[in-house]
């Protein structure tokens, strides 16, 4: 039983990728939730991280995995191209998926997962952790407050050095991109603050680098968007930039709070808020945003308890995320089919 006396979530692993540690297992051991299946393309790699990692069982194929009576839950890693094949088949077998972004390659195969998840009746939820952590939450509610004024202007940058060439986030058969990897965040932070400005924002303009070697994919793309209340945002992302940086600024007619790194909280829990009545820095703590994910997502699906993430959500994302890159002279990832 986990900490809330209720019954633990059941849950499978499609991959063995390396972001599952600290998205998935470290949440689960600390919650109390159980790793009950791993599948892998190779099933000594599974094997190893089945070791490694306490999962009961390793299973043959993902077919099998989504087979599985026992697995509840299922959790997709795998690389962009195969979130949406694999969140349709495990959504059609009856399982719940937690799904990495994006939920899918573009906004016409998210529209697919979106229909599929209410056909099912199973939950989904694209994984923007960070939404849950208490830093999200106080910058929301600092701007719900009135602090701040009025909202003016919102800055997001998520920006990582460059990954190895043969990395699948530079692969466009596998819908790689900056955006796809990185500036999905801060669009949709931009999105989540729709209550304090009048709605839903709308792109304006965007603009783009491809990446040498990899036509087609974008190395870094800067997006503007305004609101209907007249507010304006700009959501930047660098897939080869010279430093880590996941800043989100938000200022209003009489402050401003930034936090210096809203997606890793963990690496960095500071607020830092400037008004008039001078500055301060809050502190909202490190534990993983994803462990706050993964408590949200059981109290759902155990309790029903609200939950600001559906597939609707990933659509509303994946639309924008389509936008954007054609403002920027880019063309939607092309979905990627499944062997056999």
């Amino acid at each position: 039983m986990n900490d809330s006396g209720r019954e633990p979530l059941r849950i499978g692993v499609l991959g063995a990728a390396r972001i599952t540690e600290l998205s998935l297992v470290g949440p689960a051991r600390t919650t109390g939730h159980r790793l009950v299946a791993v599948a892998a393309r190779d099933r000594t790699r599974a094997a190893a991280f089945a070791d490694e990692h306490d999962v009961e069982r390793v299973v043959d194929s993902y077919a099998d995995l989504l087979a599985d009576p026992e697995v509840e839950l299922v959790y997709n890693p795998l690389a962009n191209g195969l979130h949406g094949p694999w969140n349709l088949a495990a959504l059609a077998a009856g399982k719940h998926v937690l799904s990495e972004k994006p939920s899918a390659s573009n906004a016409q195969e998210a529209a697919e997962v979106r229909d599929a998840a209410a056909k099912s009746g199973s939950v989904f939820m694209e994984a923007f952790h960070y939404l849950f952590h208490p830093v999200t939450r106080r910058l929301h509610e600092i701007l719900d407050s009135g602090e701040l004024g009025d909202l003016r202007r919102v800055e997001t940058l998520v920006a990582i050095p460059a990954p190895g060439d043969s990395d699948p986030r530079w692969s466009l058969s596998l819908a790689g991109g900056a955006v796809m990897d990185l500036g999905c965040y801060g669009l949709h932070a931009v999105r989540m603050l729709a209550p304090w400005a009048g709605g839903a924002p709308r792109l304006v303009s965007a603009r783009g680098g491809e990446r040498t070697g990899a036509p087609g994919v974008d190395e870094w793309l800067d997006a503007d968007l305004e609101f209907p209340g007249g507010a304006t945002a700009s959501a930047r992302c660098h897939m080869a930039y010279d430093d880590l940086a996941m800043s989100c600024r938000i200022v209003g007619s009489r402050g401003e709070a930034l936090a210096p790194n809203f997606v890793l909280p963990h690496l960095d829990d500071r607020l830092v808020v400037r008004t008039l009545d001078g500055e301060r820095t809050e502190r909202l703590g490190t534990r993983s945003s994803y462990t706050y994910q993964l408590e949200a997502l059981a109290a759902h699906i155990r309790r029903d308890s609200p939950l600001p993430l559906d597939a609707d959500d990933a659509l509303a994302t994946m639309s924008l995320i389509d936008e954007s890159y054609r403002a920027a002279g880019f063309e939607p990832r092309p979905r990627t089919a499944l062997a056999g």
